[in-house]
């Protein structure tokens, strides 16, 4: 039996039609399950999406979970005994598809001058969260942010009209960084850590955006002729914007989305940052998702044949965690792999842009209502 939506099909499969499944050693997932459980408990259980899994039975799953030996054979039985895997195809016959993003770290100053120029912004007080009950008419039902103004709720200023100044003079200025490109790839990932010149670490992360779509700026690029679609990354972005420092702005200022951050914990350096489902992402094995389908904290096994450069050119088959959730991660199969922290993260992030087939294990007792 298989599930179908309009958009694509569940089709429930056998760990062996999981090619990679035998070689892999899913016991990091576990750290990030026991923080997932805690925070359904004890904060507020992860939204259900719209593919039905609930925050109950992830937690019903974890649990079960609480004195499993931390080898890879035994974590490998853990899932085989407790879950299904479905393949989630796409109805209009297409692969699913993997991104990677990272954390930077990056130089900044408290204070700005000449060369420290460049702002990473808190909040705005004047930001407010929209939904179908305050969104005004007219406005892109995508549009989840909005400005409060004494004469009522608009869209809020775009990235372009942000970096010409308008939020100067607010006191809302975390730090200072030398270039705009970083700035705007820090947007891209949202988070990463701040190095001030007495070697003090801090963290920043997501805390909400100015609300208008994400416009990818390699697309731009592409259609434009300036990077062919084969050689398209963010390195090859980047050193465009090195070459064409004149039209920097306008190519920035096409992605009209803007990053506002919050201050995160850095106590242990070697946890990721805090992200949507509020517990540290897991380096290579933590996934960001299409939250408006998934429920966050469930499994996914990704596999994908191109993917070669993160495993020593074997192709990429690991069971991860949704985690996360972007702008741009949109669609049932379709995904963002964190790749860890600092420029070595960076640059195995820079280069994916693969097909995959996307697996997604659910619990036994919930895989009925899916024909598993």
């Amino acid at each position: 039996m298989t599930l179908s939506s309009a958009d694509y099909t569940l089709r429930p499969v056998s760990f062996s039609d999981l090619a990679g499944w035998g070689d892999d050693d899913p016991t990091a997932l576990f750290a990030g399950m026991r923080a997932s459980l805690e925070h359904i408990r004890k904060v507020k259980p992860y939204r259900t999406g719209s593919l039905g899994l609930t925050a109950e039975e992830l937690g019903t799953l974890i649990e079960a979970a609480r004195d499993l030996p931390g080898d890879p054979v035994s974590a490998r039985a853990f899932f085989e005994t407790h879950c299904t895997p479905f393949l989630i195809a796409r109805n209009d016959g297409r692969r699913g598809f993997v991104t990677a993003f990272y954390e930077p770290e990056i130089e900044v100053s408290e204070t700005r001058d000449d060369v420290w120029a460049h702002p990473f912004y808190y909040r705005p007080d004047d930001l407010i969260d929209l939904d179908d009950s305050n969104r005004p008419a007219g406005l892109d039902s995508g549009y989840m942010f909005g400005r409060q103004t004494p004469d009522g709720i608009e869209p809020y200023p775009d990235r372009g009209e942000i970096d010409r100044g308008l939020l100067e003079g607010r006191g809302l200025e975390i730090a200072y960084a030398k270039s705009k490109v970083d700035v705007f790839f820090i947007h891209v990932q949202g988070a990463a850590r701040l190095r001030y010149p007495d070697g003090n670490i801090r963290r920043i992360t997501y805390a909400a955006k100015a609300g208008h779509p994400f416009s990818p700026i390699g697309k731009l690029l592409i259609d434009r002729g300036e990077i062919d679609p084969a050689k398209i990354s963010m390195q090859s972005i980047r050193a465009w914007l090195a070459e064409n420092p004149a039209k920097v702005d306008e190519l920035l200022w096409h992605n009209r989305s803007y990053i506002f951050f919050r201050e995160a914990d850095v106590s242990d350096p070697s946890l990721g940052p805090v992200a949507a489902a509020k517990v540290p992402l897991i380096s290579g094995r933590s996934l960001a998702v299409d939250r408006q389908i998934h429920t966050f904290g469930f499994p996914f096994f990704i596999r994908s044949e191109t993917l070669i450069h993160m495993d020593g050119g074997k192709p990429f088959a690991r069971l991860m965690l949704a985690l996360d959730t972007g702008s741009a991660i949109v669609g049932p199969a379709r995904g963002d792999i964190f790749t860890g922290s600092g420029f070595e993260a960076g640059e195995l992030a820079g280069t994916v842009r693969n097909d995959a087939d996307f697996y997604i294990l659910i619990p036994k007792a919930a895989a009925v209502r899916y024909g598993g």
